[in-house]
């Protein structure tokens, strides 16, 4: 439609007080921000020059105009997603929007289609069931039930705005969202026969990193934020481009998170491959090795937080009694250790939390690596 920028309202899988204005760019890439900084500059001296002033002079208002974009957007995924292929499978899904923005979307595309589906949470609720509208493990009980009730291979999960995706494997298992990333980064090289490059963020799993040596591809490590990801995708640069935090897109689509997207294209793959993605992923390991992410959050009083924000502007050299090989600074301090371990640490911006992340060779070293991540934060 040529529009100028794009405003949605939403507080995303946030708790209510989060709710606030996301701003686009007209390209659909989330704004980069020197844009909302501006538009911020702008708030601000309206705010200051308003006091005092003239009631505005009467504004020509154009006649509105309303939009319509499932049409358009189901045919593009449609275009995207080999649904012939999740049919002829015979592969059965269960759809969970999580009472959010994506309500008839990836249900309503695979029933077209003739994919079996069925659904929970797909009616209105503007309390979410009670609790923030995340797709992760611990929210996705219903879902499972309804794929033992229903045989499914597999259910796919939406967050409140639809932008980021919770995926549950055949057995039950919750498929963390580095993992789909890095399978759906293989499976995409294997099936479209893009080599372009990917794209994920410094706090994003090492198994990517891997993949893509393996496959001769161009790596990009971004700061957390999928606007620096958009931008790539924006620039062709990339096959498909994601965060830990379960948002990614793929090259020729939006360059913006998309949740819809990434539980067809698990879809997909399940029913191409003809493998559970469990399945899937440890043959993916025993080619390139294994790698265990995680990320916990710990609050901070004001003393510990002050502490703490001064001791990371500092390179160390050793991390409880490790030697540190390379200290990025791509956002906050990652340090990565010789045995290709690693741990990141990110102050949020809104609240008193440090996010740390840590990756490791083993779920022995990860257990280890994680007890000490938390040590050298209140030590």
């Amino acid at each position: 439609m040529k529009a100028d920028g794009i405003i949605n309202f939403t507080a995303s899988h946030n708790p209510p007080e989060y709710n606030g204005i996301k701003f686009s760019t007209p390209d659909g890439c989330p704004a980069l921000p020197e844009v909302t900084q501006e538009i911020e500059a702008q708030i601000v001296a309206g705010d200051s020059s308003s006091a005092g002033a003239r009631p505005a002079a009467a504004v020509n208002v154009v006649e509105k105009e309303t939009l319509d974009p499932k049409p358009i957007y189901l045919k593009r995924l449609g275009e995207i997603v080999d649904l012939e292929a999740i049919r002829k499978a015979g592969v059965r899904v269960v759809f969970d929007p999580m009472w959010g923005a994506a309500r008839g979307y990836a249900d309503e595309l695979l029933r077209g289609a003739g994919v079996q589906v069925a659904s929970v949470h797909d009616y209105r609720d503007v309390l979410f069931g009670g609790h923030a509208p995340e797709p992760d493990d611990h929210l996705l009980e219903d879902l499972r039930k309804k794929m033992q009730e229903t045989g499914a291979q597999i259910g796919i999960a939406t967050d409140g705005d639809a932008d980021r995706f919770g995926i549950v494997d055949a057995d039950g298992t919750f498929v963390q969202p580095n993992y789909v990333i890095a399978l759906l980064f293989d499976y995409l090289v294997e099936t479209r026969g893009w080599r372009n490059g990917v794209a994920k963020s410094v706090a994003t799993t090492n198994l990517i990193n891997a993949l893509a040596q393996k496959h001769g591809v161009e790596l990009h490590e971004t700061p957390v934020g999928f606007k620096y990801i958009g931008e790539l995708i924006m620039q062709d640069k990339i096959v498909i481009g994601g965060e830990e935090s379960a948002g990614l897109s793929i090259r020729h689509h939006v360059p913006e998170k998309d949740g819809v997207l990434a539980g067809l294209l698990c879809c997909e793959a399940v029913a191409r491959r003809g493998k559970p993605l469990g399945e899937q992923l440890r043959a993916l390991c025993n080619q390139v090795g294994s790698y265990f992410p995680r990320r916990d959050n710990f609050r901070l009083t004001p003393a510990v937080k002050e502490k703490f924000t001064e001791k990371l502007k500092a390179d160390p050299r050793e991390f409880c009694g490790h030697p540190v090989s390379q200290v990025v600074r791509t956002d906050g301090l990652k340090l990565v250790f010789s045995d290709g371990s690693w741990v990141c640490y990110r102050l949020s911006g809104t609240e008193p939390v440090v996010r740390v992340y840590t990756e490791a060779r083993s779920e022995n070293g990860l257990e280890k690596l994680s007890t000490a991540a938390k040590h050298w934060i209140f030590e």
